[in-house]
């Protein structure tokens, strides 16, 4: 096993459908065989009008087949599914999605998938209306209830002129879903279907004029990784995101962009209002300038004047002081700790010691510094419950924590 939890060295395989998107599966076999596994690619004969094969079999190191009497004395069509550890299909055309639900077998993909008895993901990617069509849903509700992860596609430009749900969703976070079902195969369960959830990512800036800031080291990686897994487990997910433009957004969620404390806490309420859920992992900055200087302040032959800091608004408190006093009705708080200890106490103390004074339901505590958590793609630490329960989050990918955080969520749903 690997730092994240993924297998070191899994078999996959990668199938590909007749798409315009299949050029992308491209990069989709690039992120998987740079992580370590070995791939095996299997498109359709359709996928190979859109890429050749030799494309797939130079960045795979493997031979393409697509058809069941090829390479018969390997038995191909029975081995792949037999010997592998996941199946990715990006893209999953409308077509390939109705043959898998029907349990079709007419070429090696779809044989693979029958075959197949680990964690399948398939990945749409169609027009808007060929996804919304009654027969594509009652398709993906087939495959889902025989435990197949269909991924939530994303919005965007399609082809043509046209612009919809149906896009694919950007390679990399194909890519982590993957790595997500290696690590935990029954990481992306449907449970959270019908529920709205808010999360707020990334560091907040406080102008101290038009050019410098006050600001923290959040990447938003972890906010991110907590919006995707929620929207790939059903949720109806709104992402507040501050200062995160070099993240890609996640399939099936909406983004909301803000700079400051002030707009994050604006967005942040605006969105809450009725939702079951929201998670606070945004690094909110607790001061800020008095003043925004509206020029940029030059360097003299002096010192520079100090600088004067007021407070921010505490969103996490204001939070749940509000759903206390019925002025907004939501759901389950959780507030995000990022600690560093100090000579007297502890990461897990202070953390404890937040969750008491600010009152949400669940607090997931980091250690912080020396090249944890901040700007990086693994994340650990521990997850706190206003009952006392603490349960450990071992270091893992982003995306790995973020399943774990929402399965403590999920499980507070059940019977509500």
């Amino acid at each position: 096993m690997s730092e994240d939890g993924a297998s070191d060295g899994a078999r996959v395989v990668l199938g590909v459908s007749g798409g315009i998107a299949a050029y992308k599966a491209c990069e989709v076999l690039r992120g998987l065989t740079e992580s370590g596994h070995e791939v095996r690619v299997a498109p359709t004969r359709a996928a190979l009008r859109f890429v050749g094969s030799a494309t797939f079999e130079a960045l795979s190191g493997n031979p393409v087949r697509t058809d069941v009497f090829e390479d018969v004395p390997e038995v191909a069509h029975v081995r792949l599914g037999q010997r592998a550890d996941l199946v990715v299909v990006a893209p999953a055309t409308a077509d390939l999605i109705a043959r898998a639900a029907h349990g079709l077998a007419d070429d090696l993909l779809t044989s693979t998938l029958l075959t197949a008895r680990c964690p399948v993901l398939l990945v749409p990617a169609m027009h808007t209306e060929m996804w919304e069509h009654p027969a594509t849903r009652h398709n993906v509700a087939t495959l889902r209830a025989r435990g197949v992860v269909v991924a939530e596609p994303a919005s965007g430009r399609l082809t043509g002129v046209d612009s919809g749900k149906g896009r694919l969703p950007d390679p990399d976070e194909i890519v982590d879903l993957a790595r997500l079902l290696l690590a935990d195969p029954a990481a992306l369960p449907r449970d959270l279907e019908g529920r709205s959830v808010v999360v707020s990512a990334g560091g907040t800036r406080e102008p101290l004029d038009p050019v410098r800031y006050l600001g923290n080291r959040s990447s938003g990686r972890q906010g991110f990784a907590l919006a995707r897994v929620a929207a790939q487990r059903g949720a109806e997910v709104t992402l507040v995101a501050a200062n995160t433009a070099d993240l890609p957004v996640p399939a099936g969620v909406e983004l909301r962009r803000v700079e400051t404390a002030e707009q994050l806490r604006g967005e942040v309420f605006a969105a809450a209002s009725g939702a079951d859920a929201v998670v606070m992992s945004a690094a909110v900055a607790d001061f800020r300038p008095a003043e925004h200087a509206a020029h940029k302040i030059k360097k003299t032959g002096s010192d520079p004047a100090p600088v004067e800091l007021v407070r921010n608004p505490d969103v996490l408190s204001e939070l749940v002081e509000a759903r206390r006093t019925g002025a907004l009705s939501t759901g389950l708080v959780v507030g995000f700790a990022a600690e560093t200890g100090d000579p007297d106490t502890g990461v897990l103390e202070h953390g404890a010691d937040k969750l008491a004074r600010k009152g949400c339901d669940l607090l997931v505590v980091n250690a912080v510094g020396d090249g944890r958590a901040f700007e990086v793609e693994d994340n650990a630490g521990w997850l706190l419950a206003s009952s006392g329960e603490r349960r450990p989050l071992p270091h893992g990918a982003k995306s790995l924590l973020a399943s774990r955080v929402w399965d403590a969520v999920g499980g507070r749903f059940v019977g509500n």
